[in-house]
């Protein structure tokens, strides 16, 4: 590989992730003492990872559109909990379950995004309140509806198989979903209008709408995907696990932005890939649950995960900023 090419890869914006996953598995390896087969053939980080990059990918392709949703940290249980009361205390068909928890998200998504765009008031703020509210409003409701904070769901086998299965009697169905969908996002980020329209929004959101692109409905659309996807892993998560609880889920906005950051995409808007943001959760994924394979002390684990994902971090942005600056030299001849 020659220096030009060396300069076209750190362009990408999944370069980083790239190197910054193989940079922690070596970690690991090489540190930890972890057998490289073992390490690849454990179900947990994928699983982990599959049910992060779901919401992952789309919440990245919101922050490059210049736009951010933390509601996501109350969707997954809102979901869970939909479902179980729907179908687990009610005993309604699955499919309304799973209608109810997916209009959910639908419905919140759409909030956030009338909100966003017809109001200057930023979406983290308007997130942070329908976050706060969802959290109030699925409480109240498993109380009042059922009288507990959680909820047995008993699904039929058709709705396992799709939805939360265990494949090998480790791996969750759900990371066919996470692959099936992260190539569909690739495709439309890549390949298509969309994808030039959200990248345009989070350049200039301005300068888009002037240019003709729908940028209110664009950004509707993407808090509505946001916002249904966490609900989807949360309806998957309760027919696998038969149960829904009222807690769980916060730590998926730290998760989601540390993994979407990792993967290249600027807080700021207007850069990032599908490729990358699945990199980045794979080395967030491999992070967090790489230290219970090795015979580090468990005590240091938040302080170890916190290190490395700094470094990777930073690792992203100094390749960015190489990249951005690199000039490879031209040959000169001289003339005989």
């Amino acid at each position: 590989m020659n220096n030009l090419e060396i300069g076209r890869f750190l362009r990408l914006p999944e370069a980083g992730a790239a190197i910054s996953l193989v940079v922690v598995v070596l970690f690991f390896v090489i540190f930890g003492h972890v057998g490289i087969s073992t390490f690849l053939g454990a179900a947990s980080w994928v699983n982990f990872a599959a049910n992060l990059g779901i919401v992952a990918i789309p919440v990245g392709i919101l922050m490059m559109a210049g736009e951010i949703d933390i509601s996501i940290g109350a969707m997954i249980p809102a979901g869970s909990m939909s479902i179980a009361i729907a179908s687990g205390y009610y005993g309604l068909p699955i499919v309304v379950g799973i209608i109810i928890s997916l209009g959910i998200g639908v419905l919140v998504g759409l909030v956030n995004g009338v909100l966003t765009t017809r109001t200057s008031v930023p979406s983290l703020i308007i997130t942070l309140g329908t976050l706060v509210a969802m959290q109030g409003i699925v409480l109240s409701a498993s109380v009042m509806l059922t009288h507990s904070a959680g909820v047995p769901l008993v699904a039929p086998q058709w709705s396992k198989t799709i939805f939360g299965q265990l494949l090998g009697g480790s791996y969750q169905v759900i990371i066919l979903w996470w692959l099936a969908l992260a190539v569909i996002y690739h495709f439309v980020m890549r390949y298509t209008r969309f994808g030039n329209w959200i990248f345009a929004m989070g350049g200039d959101e301005d300068s888009a709408r002037n240019a003709g692109i729908p940028t209110r409905r664009m950004t509707i659309a993407l808090f509505v995907l946001s916002a249904t996807s966490a609900s989807f892993v949360g309806m998957c998560g309760a027919i696998l696990f038969n149960s829904a609880q009222v807690s769980g889920g916060m730590n998926y906005i730290f998760n989601v932005i540390v993994s979407v950051v990792v993967g290249g995409v600027l807080l700021t808007g207007g850069f990032g890939s599908v490729i990358g943001i699945f990199f980045g959760t794979l080395t967030f994924a491999v992070v967090n649950q790489g230290i219970y394979f090795t015979n580090i002390d468990r005590n240091w684990s938040s302080l170890i995960i916190g290190i490395m994902l700094l470094v990777a971090v930073m690792m992203n942005n100094l390749f960015r900023k190489m990249a951005l600056t690199y000039s490879p030299r031209k040959e000169v001849r001289v003339a005989q």
